[in-house]
């Protein structure tokens, strides 16, 4: 349990250290400022570092007590959950080149408000989906003008 507590943090800690050194591989900028391009990856990643190590300082204060929350994490219908968003997910991103964005999308939202809220609310489940894809779709598409597959 207690590595579950500061996998996180480590995590993210080494997330945003390679982020940092990536960001100096950035090319300059021939124009204006040439280290223009830098500042914001770089800002970003420091901002993400120490906030990472402050959360990891925050779990070790912590690492002996009980979390209720990742207790319920392990219980009950979490996993399961988890589970079925990430095989929907991997079915989402094998047929979005085929179906193109607007039926996939509809599959993987359906298939997943199904999941979560049961057949029992099917008509809220379908207008959901369906209103979500087509908004999404025509925001994108339509509006922003991004060619969508």
């Amino acid at each position: 349990m207690k590595a579950v507590k500061i996998g996180m943090p480590v995590a993210m800690i080494l997330i945003s250290l390679t982020f940092l050194i990536s960001s100096f591989s950035i090319p300059r900028a021939n124009l204006g400022n040439p280290n223009g391009p830098l500042y914001f990856p770089i800002g970003l990643s420091v901002f993400m570092l120490v906030l990472s190590v402050i959360y990891l300082f925050n779990e070790l204060k912590t690492l002996n007590e009980e979390n209720k929350n990742i207790k319920a994490l392990f219980e009950g219908r979490v996993l399961k959950l988890i589970g079925v968003t990430i095989v929907l997910g991997v079915i989402y991103a094998l047929i979005f080149e085929t179906l193109g964005f607007l039926i996939s999308t509809v599959i993987f939202l359906g298939g997943l408000l199904f999941y979560v809220n049961g057949v029992k609310k099917w008509m809220v489940n379908l207008i959901v989906t369906f209103a979500f894809s087509f908004i999404a779709w025509y925001g994108f598409s339509e509006l922003l003008g991004v060619s969508l597959p």
